[in-house]
């Protein structure tokens, strides 16, 4: 059999003992040994540290991003060679891709956000500048730098594929390079994936590590700069976070656990309802896919009293027709446990939780299998049982880590709302019903318990990724049980990879230091038009004065018959004068935005190709008829795109009055050549 290796400093290296078998789910035959006796944690953490950081420490977001896209593009490429690995874990092949294609679909999401979101830099710029200063010349500014640590992730058995990339990603796209510690059980997956990797030859040196086997005395050799990412059950979560490294280093420990999630049928849901039948489908997907191994698989089914005979009947009669057994086969829509231990384990836990009431589908110990031998591999039976007493513990409790559900009666929305809470924290809620009064009320009141609520309606429904799938745009974690963690959530869990600092000083440091004008920096005025330079010669601070332009009653008139915003602001003079803000007739704010841009464009073609928008606009005084404006355009961030011939470009703008007092201030976004004139392509 084969004896996995891990991949540290660069090199794959096999443990120097025989290591432990880990057993194909289906048939019970050995796949793999693992161990990672022999392996120097210490010296792979310091590789991370010296080599991977370093190299990343290089790279902008955007050319993170790029890679991320490539890695993915890659691994669609091997998805096929996955999946027949994956067979061995007991996953069906709608279960692989859940957890194949959701991974490198992580990959994909993370690298279009990160185009979207950041800027072509290696340091975050979070929020607007504070003035700490009368005078504006001391001014405060948070950015966020990547650590110079190693970003250890700790990952389940149930997403040997997925699970590694979705801590993978936003640690990359920080730059912080990552050190994978798979579960022994679906090893040889992550194994291969890791392979895949490395042997595409786009990673830089030292970004991504793999451990198999346990972490030995990794945790002793952890220091302030590097980072934990944990999933798996909540009593390993607290074992690793009550480290004495990890408590007396302060290292940033994310842990997503266990937690007995729940879905809540409305009292709409009656029986032959589309709420209902919505409910049903998604409790019996949920007890089913991955065999019910997922952390955010419905545990409890909380459903009106009156409705519970209904609802029973209804999900028994759905999970009749589902055929368990060997993976492979394409009847088969249930697979296998990830191992006997785990099989043992579903059974032990069910068996307590049968305290609290009758099971009505399913059989502890015997199940039809398509395919495969019963006793070889780690098969059971779907398991739903009504709760008796919904008011005892075990529902609350006790986690069937399989394909298992309890159905839970409530009363009104109160009680399923108190129910819900017993549950002590979970990852994923879910409420199914078309009243959206009754949705909004459990809404509220499951979200301190829940990191994530989704609502489940017919308008909904088709497009819906259902209740259990995490998605890179949001939170993926959950409080008090479930971890208190946070995995995922788009740019939130890049952040959490990166130092957060208040910097303080003056605006021309602040611009150094950030590469963007700070208001109170010298402008560059004189010379060149900054519309007339390409972004090769457009430098931050180049600014340019327009006006001043007298605003006539004329032009307020013109105005609104042109536009037809005839306000009585703008048009009645004793309304006007009436309006506290106002005093009299005034110019309408986008006569005013678009006198000034009149002021500082410059007509011929030139190297800015477009305006693609305004941020920031705010109307700070009123203009008069008879005022003069001045505009004053000031380059505050220049944006080059990696792979095309032009960047962005963000201006500032502020517009004066005769008395130099501000009347209006925006951000106006262009996109500008790179040269001037253009090359051919």
């Amino acid at each position: 059999m084969k004896l996995l290796q891990s991949y540290v400093k660069g090199t794959w290296e096999k443990p120097t003992d025989e290591g432990s078998p880990i057993y194909d789910a289906v048939s019970g035959e050995e796949v793999a040994r693992i161990s990672s006796f022999g392996i120097d944690m210490a010296a792979a953490l310091d590789y991370g540290r010296k080599v991977g950081g370093p190299g990343l420490a290089e790279l902008t977001f955007h050319q993170r991003a790029a890679l991320l896209k490539a890695l993915g593009s890659f691994l669609k490429e091997h998805r096929e060679e996955l999946y027949q690995l994956s067979y061995r874990s007991g996953a069906t092949l709608g279960d692989s891709k859940f957890d194949i294609d959701g991974g490198i679909g992580v990959l994909s999401s993370y690298a279009s956000k990160a185009r979207r979101e950041l800027d072509n830099e290696t340091v975050y710029v979070e929020g607007p500048v504070e003035q700490l200063g009368k005078s504006g010349q001391f001014v405060g500014q948070h950015i966020l730098t990547s650590l110079r640590g190693v970003a250890v992730q700790i990952n389940a058995f149930n997403f040997p594929v997925w699970g590694p990339l979705e801590k993978f990603a936003p640690a990359f796209l920080a730059g912080v390079p990552s050190l994978i510690k798979p579960a022994s059980q679906t090893a040889y997956l992550t194994a291969r994936l890791v392979e895949l990797l490395v042997s595409s030859d786009l990673l830089p040196e030292g970004s991504l590590q793999l451990i198999c086997g346990s972490v030995g005395d990794l945790f002793e050799h952890l220091t302030d700069q590097d980072m934990v990412s944990f999933t798996g059950s909540a009593s390993t979560a607290h074992k690793l976070s009550s480290h004495p490294v990890v408590v007396s280093r302060a290292v940033r420990f994310n842990a997503e656990a266990d937690s007995l999630n729940c879905s809540i049928l409305g009292p709409d849901g009656k029986a032959g309802s589309v709420v209902l039948e919505l409910f049903v489908k998604q409790l019996v997907t949920e007890m089913t896919v991955k065999a019910g191994q997922k952390c955010t698989a419905i545990r409890r089914a909380f459903v009106p009293e009156s409705l519970v005979e209904a609802v029973t009947e209804a999900v028994c009669e759905r999970l009749a027709g589902i055929v368990v057994g060997n993976p492979s086969d394409p009847e088969v829509n249930m697979g296998a446990l990830a191992s006997q231990g785990q099989r043992d384990e579903v059974r032990g836990r069910f068996a307590e939780l049968a305290q609290a009431g009758h099971l009505v589908f399913g059989d502890l110990y015997k199940v039809e299998v398509v395919g495969a031998d019963p006793q070889r591999g780690a098969f059971i039976s779907p398991l739903l049982m009504v709760c008796d007493d919904s008011s005892r513990a075990e529902p609350h409790e006790v986690e069937v880590f399989g394909p298992a559900s309890t159905i839970i009666p409530y009363r009104d929305v109160k009680d399923v709302v108190a129910l819900a809470a017993r549950g002590q924290g979970s990852l994923a809620g879910s409420v199914v019903s078309a009243d959206t009064s009754f949705c909004t009320e459990v809404v509220l009141g499951l979200a301190p318990w829940h990191g994530r609520i989704l609502v489940l309606d017919p308008a909904d429904a088709r497009e819906s990724t259902g209740h259990g799938s995490p998605l890179p745009a949001l939170v993926h974690g959950g409080p008090g049980r479930a971890g208190g963690g946070e995995e995922l959530g788009g740019m939130r869990s890049v952040l959490h990879h990166m130092q957060r600092s208040a910097v303080q000083g003056s605006p021309v440091v602040l611009g150094q230091i950030t590469k963007r004008w700070v208001p109170g920096a010298e402008r560059i005025t004189g010379g060149i038009h900054p519309f007339r330079k390409p972004l090769s010669e457009l430098r931050v601070g180049d600014s340019v004065i327009g006006g001043p332009r007298t605003i006539t009653l004329s032009d307020i008139e013109h105005f609104a018959e042109f536009t037809g915003d005839t306000f009585y602001a703008h048009m009645d003079e004793e309304a006007a004068r009436a309006n506290p803000l106002f005093g009299g007739r005034v110019a309408h704010g986008y006569l005013v935005l678009s006198f000034s841009a009149g002021l500082f464009v410059q007509p011929e073609p030139g190297p800015v190709l477009a305006n693609y928008g305004l941020e920031n606009l705010r109307f700070l005084s009123p203009v008069y008829p008879g005022d003069e404006i001045t505009v004053t355009l000031t380059c505050k961030q220049i944006k080059p795109r990696e792979d095309v011939d032009y960047g962005e470009v963000r201006w500032d703008v502020e517009v004066t009055n005769q008395a130099g007092s501000p009347v209006a201030s925006y951000d106006v976004l262009t996109l500008v050549a790179k040269q001037w004139p253009l090359q051919p392509s």
